[in-house]
């Protein structure tokens, strides 16, 4: 959603025990055999490549197609290529890409694309459905799915219902088989989510066709499959079933007793949407036994689908600003509850994080508002449930960017976040200052006190005396040309000298 998110609706909840942020954990290693090869499939609680592996969507949302720029936002800023080459340092291995159905009239072009210095250079002069497929044949070719989101009917804003005055079922219907037909020889994209977020009046098996979503579901279902049989179909729930009310698209109490059933078996994945007080102040919140109350409210909603086996479940959006420590509390909860992927491996929850975009006015985004530098801790936080990059579907492996054969170089800027006294936290950038991809980097620095790194994301450490070495995680390794990742830690005591900092890299 895009957002300045103000009528969201929940519901209240029940029971206890806190979570701290999970701001050591660096995620799994990208195996050079990662499994997401070819189509997928569902089996059970799990999705499944053409060969029959399990697979762990770990992704993030980038809007803007959706809006009335008809393109990804930030390309004002970046060149869409660095963008995705970002997202795929961090270990994020699919994006999900809301638009409306604006963008496949002939006559939407998009706006706010900088094309100065060579950036964006092969976008110009194409229509906004031009400009996502060069978005969806980067991400292939660097290692990453897509998801295609029908946020909204037009670029006005989202709707309660699948259909308008403006936009009827027939042009939802007719938008979502053409768009599955653009794709259709193109694994980069498993899916479509049919419609984002239905709300009341929509009803979940009340048998009304004219506000019953989960009969509008299989109706677009079975139409995105008649012309793509191989695609996922994700189905978000409603906001209220029974007279027990939820996020909006949150609530999927009714799959219980009214499964969505489509003509092609095994191609179901359910989507839930969670979210923060900094979207809305819900009761669960206050509760006080709040967070171990959350575990309890995210089974009955939609847990309980993975948990009985019925079908995955995709946490298609979820994300905050992290400003209260509510916030801080319920993202530490709700990562633990999608299960660590060093533990579970694939056999977890599907996401999706809202947002890249740091323009959400409600939630901020991984990126901070220059649209290039990483907020380390909100990325932190995720860092236990990202998984694997999946195999290319370009011709090559795209996430360099840059020219071959120059000697790889890099450099690190150090900087405190927070300092209490006691302890600190800091952040450190790495960028890319050569013309050729880095595949690892080390950065190195040594204190004139007495501090001691006491726990470290995106990246793994040691310390002899006062000299700190810090080396790339396994999914943060690669950095395109111009490019650049982050990672922070905890140290104490605080108060110190900020430190000179090496990089090396090759």
């Amino acid at each position: 959603m895009f957002r300045l998110r103000t009528l969201r609706r929940a519901l209240c909840a029940a029971a206890a025990a806190l979570l701290l942020p999970l701001a050591g954990a660096t995620g799994s290693a990208h195996a050079a055999t990662a499994p997401g090869a070819g189509y997928w499939h569902t089996s059970g609680r799990q999705i499944l490549d053409a060969a029959g592996q399990p697979v762990r969507i770990a992704g993030i949302n980038w809007f803007g197609f959706e809006t009335a720029n008809y393109v990804v936002h930030g390309l004002w800023s970046r060149d869409y290529k660095s963008m995705i080459d970002q997202m795929r340092s961090l270990g994020y291995n699919t994006i999900r890409l809301p638009y409306s159905d604006d963008i496949l009239k002939s006559t939407t072009v998009p706006d706010s694309i900088d094309f100065s210095n060579g950036k964006n250079a092969d976008l110009q002069g194409l229509n906004s459905l031009q400009v996502m497929d060069r978005i969806v044949a980067y991400a292939g070719q660097d290692g990453l799915r897509v998801i295609l989101d029908r946020h909204r009917p037009d670029a006005g804003g989202q709707s309660a219902l699948w259909y308008t005055s403006s936009v009827p079922e027939s042009t939802w219907i007719a938008d979502l088989k053409a768009l599955a037909s653009r794709y259709a020889a193109d694994p980069t994209v498993i899916g479509i989510d049919l419609h984002n977020e239905p709300h009341d009046p929509a009803c979940w098996g009340c048998g009304d066709t004219t506000v019953d979503w989960r009969l509008a579901a299989q109706r677009a279902g079975n139409a995105v499959l008649s012309v793509n049989p191989d695609l996922l179909v994700f189905v978000e729930g409603v906001q209220t079933f029974n007279g027990v009310s939820g996020w909006w698209g949150g609530n999927l109490m009714g799959v219980a007793q009214y499964p969505v059933q489509l003509s092609v078996a095994n191609r179901v994945v359910y989507s839930a949407h969670d979210y923060a007080t900094s979207v809305a102040q819900q009761s669960w919140f206050g509760d006080p036994t709040f967070p171990a109350n959350m575990p309890g409210v995210w089974d009955t909603y939609w847990g309980y689908i993975f948990k009985q086996n019925i079908a995955p479940v995709w946490v298609g959006e979820f994300g905050t600003t992290l400003a209260s420590t509510v916030d801080q509390k319920w993202l530490a909860a709700l990562v633990s509850y999608l299960r660590p992927t060093s533990t579970y491996g694939a056999d977890s929850y599907q996401w999706t994080f809202w947002s890249w975009n740091p323009n959400s006015g409600d939630t901020g985004g991984i990126l901070k508002d220059d649209w290039a530098t990483v907020d380390t801790v909100k990325d932190g936080y995720l860092a236990s449930v990202k998984a694997p990059l999946f195999p290319s579907t370009g011709t090559g492996t795209g996430g360099g960017g840059g020219g071959g054969g120059s000697t790889a170089s890099c450099s690190a800027s150090y900087a405190v976040s927070s300092d209490w006294g006691s302890g600190f936290n800091a952040d450190v950038t790495v960028t890319n200052t050569g013309s050729t991809a880095l595949g690892s980097w080390t950065v190195t620095w040594t204190w004139s006190g007495s501090q001691q790194v006491t726990n470290m994301w995106n990246a793994s450490y040691t310390q002899s005396g006062g000299t700190v070495t810090a080396v790339n995680a396994a999914h943060n390794g690669t950095v395109p040309a111009g490019g650049s990742v982050s990672f922070g830690f905890g140290g104490a005591p605080g108060g110190g000298a900020v430190p000179s900092v090496s990089c090396s890299a090759t």
